[in-house]
């Protein structure tokens, strides 16, 4: 799996011009997902999303959790993370999963952010959305699971 993340001060997420989820002071996660993720990926990945310490502390260090702040999860399916740009002009998604397995991953990374105590609104999987956010700071982080089993440090 791989997870873009954004602070965000607010975001929305809209389809067909109707606004579907929105969220406060929290993080945008755009979440794509491979052939060969399952469920414990799914939980690994979960985990450490809600535990990335990226928000303000009082000294203003990123020191803090998004369940500290109080803040939100907008999860939103993102098969494009998955886009193979190496040949030609036109990217490649064969290392995406295909709806029918990612779909069940998509909301068991939900559930397992849910479970850790934190509000996470979503997207509508497989449609064709318009986020907007208010991106604070501005804080992106890119997180692939498969850089999660290696070591820190060679």
């Amino acid at each position: 799996m791989r997870a873009v993340i954004q602070r965000v001060q607010r975001a929305a997420v809209s389809v067909a011009g109707a606004q579907v989820a929105g969220i406060g002071p929290g993080m945008v996660v755009l979440l794509g997902i491979a052939r060969d993720d399952d469920a414990a990926t799914a939980a690994r990945l979960a985990e450490r999303v809600a535990g990335l310490r990226i928000f303000d502390d009082g000294a203003g260090r990123m020191n803090l959790d998004v369940a500290t702040i109080g803040g939100a999860v907008l999860c939103i399916s993102q098969f494009t993370l998955y886009g193979d740009v190496r040949r030609g002009r036109r990217p490649s998604f064969e290392a995406a999963a295909p709806a029918a397995q990612a779909q069940p991953l998509y909301e068991a990374f939900v559930a397992a952010v849910r479970g850790a105590g934190i509000p996470c609104a979503t997207g509508v999987f497989g449609a064709e959305m318009q986020v907007e956010l208010v991106n604070d700071g501005p804080v992106t982080l890119f997180v692939d699971s498969a850089d999660l089993e290696r070591p820190r440090r060679a």
